[in-house]
């Protein structure tokens, strides 16, 4: 089972954003990979710690995780910090050390080591609306997307300006002490190689436009603004380096007849006096087709009726939300004079006199039992 993230850096659910960054920023000093060079575990809790905060330290994948978990973020390739690199990871240390740490780290990652920095290309973003019957279910989609992806008969030479290496390095006095750092080529951008023969219908950077078809399998209970991730399918980066991701934004289209609340979903059921008080059969629409259910005679208006299991399935895949039906008793606002005349005599009827029974739940009482 997956470390909780508040207890990888060491504070509770309830910690502010301050607490959180310098929770992170006294765990990144102890198990930076310069002051623990060859140390395997010490690597592995530096990349735990950057991996929650990337999660904790954002407003949005904080709230998301509070609410779902990991599942927010694993199940379907969901955007969090799973997939880090130490790039990544890096790139995150101007906002926690002031600016003094951007770049590579010798010895370590992408740039460590006489090694050359693999390229990543940028990221896609699209969106994709969905029904209500494919939230609550869960859909595969295919999307036609648009990428970058590197041209047939580019080939590359090293950089003459880095010698291949992709970097530059220098030393700099820190608050670990003298420590080497390391920063992207400019001339190659980090790659170690620049191209040395493209065609014609590619970019500068050897890439040219394609439209490719993406399938995205989309889990049941996503909610609209939730972000996907699929990995490798953005843009590729030049000189073989790593492909960016698609990022897919999530849009629920309205439905017609069914309101969703979290996993569960409201119907408003009208219906006749005369089916109110003689009871009746009536067909609802739900997300998997239509179904049927009895009215009681002397059913009132603002009853609630719990059909358990029609709602949309959770997220975590801790089983179905309700369908809520509400009933609502139609009141006809014309009548015609005979119609008119019949309720004139019922008037003063004894038995259509409001006469409500204990059982007979307030509003306040039924908004109470939709919630729990």
């Amino acid at each position: 089972m997956k470390e909780d993230y508040y207890d990888i850096l060491g504070i509770s659910k309830g910690a502010s954003a301050a607490e959180i960054k310098k929770a992170y920023r006294k765990m990144a000093i102890k198990y930076h990979p310069d002051k623990n060079p060859g140390d395997t575990e010490a690597e592995n809790k530096f990349k735990k710690a950057a991996e929650a905060y990337e999660v904790l330290g954002n407003e949005e994948k904080r709230a998301k995780y509070d609410r779902f978990g990991h599942q927010a973020f694993e199940g379907g390739g969901f955007g969090g910090g799973g997939g880090m690199n130490m790039d990544d990871i890096f790139s995150q240390f101007g906002d926690i050390f002031g600016g003094g740490f951007g770049g590579g780290f010798s010895g370590f990652g992408g740039f460590g080591g006489g090694g050359q920095r693999r390229a990543k290309g940028s990221n896609l973003r699209i969106r994709v609306a969905l029904t209500l019957e494919e939230i609550a279910n869960g859909v595969e989609k295919k999307i036609k997307v648009k990428r970058k992806v590197q041209a047939p008969g580019t080939t590359y030479k090293t950089c003459s300006t880095c010698n291949g290496t992709g970097q530059v390095t220098r030393v700099t006095n820190t608050i670990l002490g003298r420590m080497q750092t390391a920063s992207p080529c400019t001339t190659c951008g980090g790659s170690g190689q620049i191209i040395d023969k493209k065609p014609a219908d590619a970019d500068a950077q050897g890439l040219k436009i394609q439209e490719e078809m993406v399938s995205i399998k989309i889990p049941a209970g996503v909610e609209d603004g939730m972000q996907l991730k699929v990995s490798g399918k953005g843009n590729e980066a030049p000189g073989n380096g790593i492909p960016g991701d698609l990022l897919v934004a999530i849009e629920e289209k309205a439905h017609d007849s069914l309101q969703r609340e979290g996993d569960n979903l409201h119907y408003d059921l009208y219906i006749s006096i005369s089916e109110a008080a003689l009871g009746a059969s009536k067909e609802i629409q739900t997300v998997n087709g239509k179904v049927r259910i009895k009215i009681e005679p002397g059913v009132q208006s603002g009853k609630i009726l719990r059909l358990r299991g029609k709602g949309v399935n959770s997220l975590n895949g801790y089983g179905k939300g309700d369908l809520l039906v509400h009933v609502n008793v139609w009141t006809p606002k014309i009548l015609t004079k005979e119609q008119k005349e019949f309720f004139e005599k019922m008037a003063n009827d004894e038995n259509f006199q409001p006469n409500p029974e204990k059982s007979d739940k307030s509003f306040f009482e039924k908004v109470k039992d939709m919630f729990s």
